[in-house]
């Protein structure tokens, strides 16, 4: 029993290392329908201490938020900043991908 124990508490502490070292935040979003839309989305995610640079495609519904060294948006304020936009989360994703490398991904999917 104590073995699964130290198993478990190693896994959450593995988990929380990856989330509190990622490099970017993609987020899934649901409403956009304009640039204005992905406009108000950057906008909101900008006013974010912890961000560094955002990229907004309309054409997939994901914005995707680089982070500054040792900081993080929890998930609850990405949810509550993206709804006050008038937009809906449809999913967050934590990366140690490199900001560029990510964007330039999203732009070249079809």
């Amino acid at each position: 029993m104590k073995n699964k124990l130290l198993i478990a508490v190693a896994a959450v502490a593995a988990l929380a290392s990856t989330v509190a070292n990622a490099k970017t935040i993609q987020i899934g979003l649901d409403g956009l329908v304009c640039a204005f839309c992905a406009q108000g989305v950057e906008k909101k995610m900008k006013a974010q201490g912890a961000t560094d640079k955002v990229f907004v495609s309309l054409d997939k519904k994901v914005a995707v938020v680089s982070l500054k060294d040792g900081k993080d948006i929890p998930d609850a304020t990405i949810k509550a900043e993206i709804t006050d936009a008038g937009y809906v989360v449809t999913s967050i994703k934590r990366s140690d991908e490199a900001f560029d490398a990510l964007t330039k991904k999203i732009k070249g999917s079809k």
